[in-house]
């Protein structure tokens, strides 16, 4: 279980931004009316996906603004609607999405032929050597963009990101910051990697994964956790072929109906996020203030996304 439990805590930020509150071990500090429960509910919230997604689509509208003042062409991506663009994560119990895109193969699929025939790269491509680098320069501020880092929470190293022209420019727009976005954003997200031992090894979690291969089994899917079903559809789906594509995608859409079900009936995500919840709670006093910036910021970002884009239909 230790692999497909390292797969969990590599997304359980998103896990837990589906459920804001938690529970403590063996303590009655998560109830309802406790100063604990209280003073969480207090913290800026993770964004929602539509709420990430909304900021994303403000972004790229700030970004093909500035580079159109710049003289150039730029393509915004909204190829999937909002509920296509639901992210499936390590918990996904939502049995209607489930039963209309499976895993989401074929809009996996979909997405990726966008990328191939990205109208951006083949307008830069058509641009001359020196219109080329203009453009580079325009976008993201060429070799000479400012170099921002941020080190990753318990010394293990740091991250770096080149941020210059209308990349910065969109971000300011809309974290004020960029730096401090990025900065206090890979602490929020590298967290789980001072927990993930204990995580892997929560009894709390480990039961409710048993729990979920139980029923998965009862209904004629023997899996032992939700990424190993996956797997196994992805193996199918490659196996079959183009010309079986039909066939890959029932089966898909059979086992992502047993997966979402199962998770509802062995209240998985909740458990996933209470124990997400209380392992990050254990890290407030040395990150919590960068957690708690990182959120505000991206309150801030979609409080100004919604007056530049409208959320996706």
């Amino acid at each position: 279980m230790r692999r497909t439990l390292m797969s969990l805590w590599a997304v359980v930020t998103v896990v837990t931004a589906a459920a804001a509150t938690g529970c403590t071990e063996d303590t009655d500090t998560g109830k309802p009316g406790s100063a604990t429960t209280a003073a969480r509910q207090a913290r800026p919230q993770p964004l929602t996906w539509q709420q990430e997604l909304r900021v994303d689509d403000a972004q790229q509208r700030l970004t093909k603004q500035c580079m159109n003042r710049q003289g150039f062409d730029y393509w915004e991506d909204r190829t999937l609607t909002l509920r296509e663009s639901r992210p499936v994560r390590y918990v996904q119990d939502d049995v209607e999405w489930a039963r209309t895109y499976g895993y989401g193969g074929r809009l996996d699929a979909k997405n990726q032929k966008v990328r191939e025939s990205n109208p951006i790269g083949t307008y830069r491509q058509s641009l001359s050597a020196s219109r080329r680098a203009a453009f580079d320069i325009a976008l993201d501020g060429g070799d000479d963009a400012r170099m921002l880092t941020a080190p990753l929470p318990g010394g293990s190293g740091e991250i770096r990101k080149r941020i210059g022209g209308c990349t910065e420019e969109a971000e300011r727009k809309l974290y004020g910051d960029p730096a401090e976005w990025f900065r206090t954003g890979k602490v929020a997200t590298g967290l789980n990697g001072l927990y993930g031992e204990d995580l892997m090894k929560d009894r709390r979690l480990t039961a409710a994964i048993t729990a979920w291969s139980r029923c998965m089994k009862k209904a004629g899917q023997s899996y032992k956790d939700p990424q190993a079903a996956r797997d196994a559809v992805r193996v199918n789906t490659s196996r079959l072929g183009e010309a079986r594509a039909d066939e890959a995608f029932a089966a898909e859409r059979k086992t992502a109906v047993a997966d979402a079900t199962c998770a509802r009936e062995t209240s998985l995500r909740s458990v996933a996020s209470a124990r997400e919840t209380y392992y990050e709670d254990r890290l407030r006093d040395r990150y919590g203030k960068d957690v708690d910036t990182y959120r505000r910021l991206g309150q801030q970002a979609y409080d100004r996304a919604v007056r530049i884009v409208p959320e996706r239909d």
